[in-house]
């Protein structure tokens, strides 16, 4: 091979044997096995926001009932407080020893900290403990979870074709709706058929308890998959110290990617926990809308976006991901107040349909994010720059975003507050977008070989060298 690490290669010197040839069986492993851990940590949100009012009881029952709520959120909210340490920890590792290695660990660790939560005695058994350890739990699911959904978007982008990366990477996407449709639903079912007297008593424990069996399931396919051909190439290159760098040369080498993340990240989180997380608080504390209607309006929309994310996964791979990105910005700028005005209504159709339109939106990043955020960077430090990038904006935006929105309309009395969040951070996402962030789409990942879907491709790439490996130029020349 002509390469040394994805660095070094000379573009005129590409060769067939550099070029690599996905095995669609292990590209669809790959996928199944990376979204399974996504769809787990959006069980376990899905759940434990369905439960809130039902822990509160269980855990801080000398509490009124609304300060119940703010202690049991503030719980669920302090797992975002370790989520960056959590991606530098794991982020680096798995930059040294391998994506799948990693991967198989945060599972586990998600899935053993979610089942331990339905092994923890009440209040009434053992006190103040109870709160305690719940608070222990969440800081490891927060840990595990900051080197888990930047290592699945590494994983899936590393093991799939370049031109079709966009599909495959939607999958992520959509893990992420059916765990929490499912922890959601979960709930209301078991609430329905035992009441809310048994769900207080010992019914809240079930959902934390299937997380166990999901987890092992998930271990066990992650366990058994190969790694990425890109971390692999990367492993066999004549130079295996490139990368052993640490995260201080990380963020000094590729500070400039990282806060272009960051703020794509921050637009992406604002619209995702907009829509998603304070959508049903929004129906119900602020417009006075049925608490039950406005969680179950919730589900169905997210259950309409599963279809519609794969189609912008595809969308963007044959037209632009930047290009699918934009438009769901510009559709943010001038639909958000006409979609809040019909939110507003008190019409159940036009709440359905106010909430569809910043649902589909949504599904523009959703559904090409996944391919879009790895292609940032090098395959050297893809996996820990991602988690560093995509945690601390998360950490920063996206668990905060329901909150200050909140906070926001308490003080002002506007309802369009949400409205106006999602226009200025769609303003800054169109600025970074069209001006800092290079179409990717169909390309070769920074620092990897080209890679196809069939044999018949490698002559198409082989025309165009420099296209091919068109990275090539950000190192000036460097092995970097």
């Amino acid at each position: 091979m002509s390469t040394t690490n994805g660095f070094s290669a000379d573009p005129q010197a590409l060769e067939k044997d550099d070029i690599t040839v996905v095995d669609k069986d292990a590209a669809k492993k790959a996928i199944k096995a990376s979204s399974i851990g996504n769809a787990m940590e959006w069980f376990d949100f899905g759940i434990y926001s369905y439960l809130a009012a039902t822990l509160g009881k269980v855990f801080f029952p000398e509490m009124s009932g609304s300060v119940q709520l703010v202690y049991t959120f503030a719980t669920f909210a302090v797992a975002f407080l370790v989520r960056p340490i959590g991606g530098i920890f794991f982020g680096r590792l798995g930059d040294k020893m391998g994506r799948k290695k990693i991967l198989a660990i945060t599972l586990i660790m998600m899935a053993a900290a979610t089942f331990c939560i339905g092994l923890i005695p009440s209040y009434e058994t053992v006190g103040v403990t109870a709160a305690v350890l719940l608070l222990l739990a969440r800081l490891v699911q927060g840990f595990s979870t900051g080197g888990e959904y930047s290592g699945a978007m590494t994983f899936i982008a590393e093991s799939t074709p370049d031109n079709k990366r966009g599909i495959f990477s939607s999958w992520l996407e959509v893990g992420t709706l059916i765990g929490y449709v499912a922890g959601a639903g979960l709930v209301t079912l078991l609430t329905f058929i035992l009441g809310e007297e048994a769900m207080t008593q010992w019914g809240w424990r079930i959902p934390f308890f299937i997380a166990g069996p999901i987890g092992i399931v998930g271990f066990y396919l992650r366990s058994h998959l190969a790694e990425t051909p890109a971390f692999e190439a990367m492993e066999e290159s004549e130079n295996d110290a490139l990368h052993q760098s640490s995260m201080t040369e990380t963020f000094k080498d590729y500070w400039k990617p990282m806060l272009i993340g960051i703020i794509v990240v921050f637009f992406y989180n604002i619209s995702n926990y907009t829509v998603l997380s304070y959508m049903p608080s929004h129906l119900s504390a602020v417009l006075n809308y049925g608490e039950t209607k406005g969680l179950l309006l919730t589900l169905i929309v997210m259950a309409v976006m599963i279809p519609i994310v794969l189609f912008m996964g595809y969308l963007g791979d044959k037209i632009g991901r930047k290009k699918v990105i934009i438009g769901g910005l510009i559709g943010y700028v001038l639909l958000s107040i006409p979609a809040f005005m019909m939110i507003g209504s008190g019409n159940s159709l036009f709440v359905f349909l106010g909430i569809m339109i910043l649902a589909i939106f949504l599904t523009s990043f959703q559904g090409t994010m996944p391919a879009m955020l790895p292609s940032l960077f090098f395959t050297r430090v893809r996996y820990g720059a991602l988690s560093v990038t995509y945690n601390v904006s998360t950490s920063l935006f996206g668990g905060t975003a329901p909150l200050l929105v909140a906070w926001l309309i308490s003080l002002t009395h506007n309802n369009y507050i949400p409205a106006f969040y999602l226009i200025g951070s769609s303003v800054i996402g169109i600025i970074v977008m069209a001006f800092f962030v290079k179409e990717t789409a169909g390309k070769s990942l920074r620092g990897s070989m080209p890679a196809v879907d069939m044999q018949t491709e490698i002559k198409e790439v082989l025309k165009e060298p420099e296209e091919a490996l068109w990275w090539k130029e950000e190192t000036n020349g460097k092995s970097l």
